[in-house]
This record gives structure tokens, sequence and C-alpha cells, in this order.
């Protein structure tokens, strides 16, 4: 029994393949890099929020009497301004990543566009080269 969706990859040419799926790959891997990235971004930020909140619970257990309890409460101060500041470079961080993404995004559709074209040329001038050709053949036979 056939397979009637089985094909001959010898009727393609891998060139040709290549030149589609190139700019598909290329893409990929960039998002894929990305997505790295910006994971990566978020777990540091995530460790450094659950350092920060269990370092403040167990000052907070260490408390024992008023004097302490005004320390910690003091210190919440100092660790809102620093996690703050943690937050702000987080954002600054996943700004820039994505910057980048777009800006690389941007390359790699100029890149395609241009190279799509000149595929294009490449196969207007085969085509009409072919034709020409074809026609210039044919002129001898249609005069006899």
């Amino acid at each position: 029994m056939t397979n009637a969706f089985a094909f001959d990859t010898k009727q393609f040419d891998t060139a040709q393949l290549e030149t589609f799926f190139a700019p598909a790959r290329a893409f990929a891997a960039l998002s894929v890099d990305f997505t790295e990235k910006l994971v990566n971004a978020q777990l540091d930020a995530t460790k450094a929020y659950s350092d920060a909140s269990l370092a403040q619970l167990r000052n907070l257990v260490e408390v024992k009497d008023a004097e302490g309890f005004k320390n910690y409460v003091e210190g919440q101060q100092q660790v809102a301004k620093d996690l703050t500041e943690r937050l702000k470079g987080d954002a600054e961080k996943t700004m820039a990543l994505q910057q980048e993404f777009v800006q690389e995004s941007q390359k790699l559709t100029e890149s395609s566009v241009k190279q799509a074209q000149e595929s294009a040329q490449q196969a207007t001038a085969s085509a009409t080269e072919t034709a020409t050709k074809a026609v210039k053949e044919a002129a001898p036979k249609a005069a006899k």
C-alpha cells in the first residue's frame, strides 16, 4: 500500500528551502534568546524579592521588645527604598531587553526582505532568459 501523502524529497531544491526557512529559523532563535534572557531576569528579580521578604520576616521574628520593634520599623524604610531601586533597575533591564529584541527583529526583517527581493529578481531573470531562449528556438521552426 502506498502513502498518498508521501512526497519525493528529491523534487525539492534544498537551497530554495533554506532561503525560505532561514529567516523563520533566525527569528525563532532570536525569540528563544530573548525569552531566555527575560525569564532569567525575572527569576533573578523573584529571588531578590523573596530573599528580602524572608530576611524581613526573620527580623520581625527576632523582635523581643519595643526598642526592637522600633528598629525593625525604621529598617523597613531602608528595605522599601532598596526594593524600589531594585524594581526600577529590573524595569529598565526589561525595557532594554525589549528594545534589543525589537532592533534585532527589524534587522532580520530588513535582511529577509532584501534577500526575498534578490531571489525574486534572480527568478525573474532566469524565467526571462528561459522564455527568450525558448522563443529563439521556436522561431526557426515556425518559419519552416
